[in-house]
């Protein structure tokens, strides 16, 4: 196998992510971060329905009718098979009577072979999303520093702070990209973020910590005998194969969700598994060409040797 020189070739790498970084920050900036009604707060209405809807259609003409960003869901009862439609309306108070009505007004005109009954109508205090966002990033910060503290504990005998945090680096590079994968393909922030976030932060700390063993070992067998940047070139090389087929295989399982839930439409799983795929790529990436280079320049920094 051509051994491949990936802290050569790191600026690459670094410029790569940027462009990543930025383009999310201009998507951001330019068409803003949408907000899942979890987040936002808003209404919640259920109708029962018998026929068919079209729920792309649906979704158009009840936001054209009440002036307001909508989502809209289909849920099936197990027992007695009774179809509803769940239209999610962002804001911070309830829809007002002639905004109902409006709504209603809409899906009879557009749907008239289908009768709509409201079975209920909920408002969701956005005091809770903000809640739950908070303990989303503490868990997140939480799980951050006790990485650091393990791989700064296990590989002490190479500089176990500054591999912990170039790992670290790695992974914060990992939860911007899952954050802007949210934000350019204009999914709602939900929960979905945080448990796409701290999945990936486990998956991607894992791989690390297997390059990192290599170099490890690495270091005990060639005892300085070969400049740092080449150890961790040949331990990245010597890691590849077990971490590429470790993610494709990983990638196949969240892609066999992610197809299932596009063909029954299941919004909730689509919105973990598409950003969750994409971290996954994103989390080897960070492994195989950040976290070596990196650690390596930390290393090498004003011409010492790194060991």
């Amino acid at each position: 196998m051509r051994k491949i020189s990936f802290y050569q070739n790191r600026r690459w790498f670094f410029l790569l992510s940027a462009v990543f970084m930025i383009a999310g920050i201009l998507v951001s900036l330019i068409f803003g971060i949408k907000m899942d009604i979890t987040f936002k707060g808003g209404s919640i209405l259920k109708y029962a329905y018998e026929g068919t809807v079209d729920l792309d259609q649906a979704q158009s003409v009840i936001a054209a009718a009440i002036q307001n960003e909508v989502t809209i869901q289909e849920t099936t009862n197990l027992g007695d098979n009774k179809t509803f439609l769940v239209v999610n309306v962002a804001g911070s108070s309830a829809l007002s009577p002639d905004e109902q009505i409006a709504l209603k007004d809409a899906l009879v005109t557009t749907f008239p072979d289908t009768t709509f009954s409201l079975e209920s109508a909920n408002l969701v205090d956005p005091f809770i999303g903000r809640e739950l966002l908070n303990k989303g990033l503490w868990a997140i910060a939480l799980a951050s520093i006790l990485i650091v503290a393990f791989v700064w504990f296990s590989f002490r005998s190479m500089s176990g702070p500054s591999a912990g945090v170039m790992g670290l680096v790695a992974l914060f590079h990992d939860v911007f990209v899952a954050f802007f994968m949210f934000v350019i393909l204009r999914i709602p922030l939900n929960e979905s973020l945080v448990a796409v976030v701290l999945t990936i932060l486990g998956f991607s700390i894992n791989d690390t910590i297997v390059v990192y063993d290599r170099i490890r070992e690495n270091e005990r067998l060639y005892k300085g005998k070969m400049p740092l940047s080449e150890l961790v070139d040949l331990s990245i090389n010597q890691s590849l194969t077990r971490s590429i087929n470790t993610s494709l295989a990983t990638f196949g399982a969240i892609g066999v969700a992610y197809v299932f839930a596009f063909f029954f439409n299941i919004d909730s799983i689509k919105q973990f598994a598409l950003p969750m795929m994409v971290g996954l790529i994103s989390g080897t990436y960070s492994t195989i060409c950040l976290a070596g280079p990196l650690w390596v320049m930390w290393k090498t920094r004003g011409g010492r040797t790194g060991y």
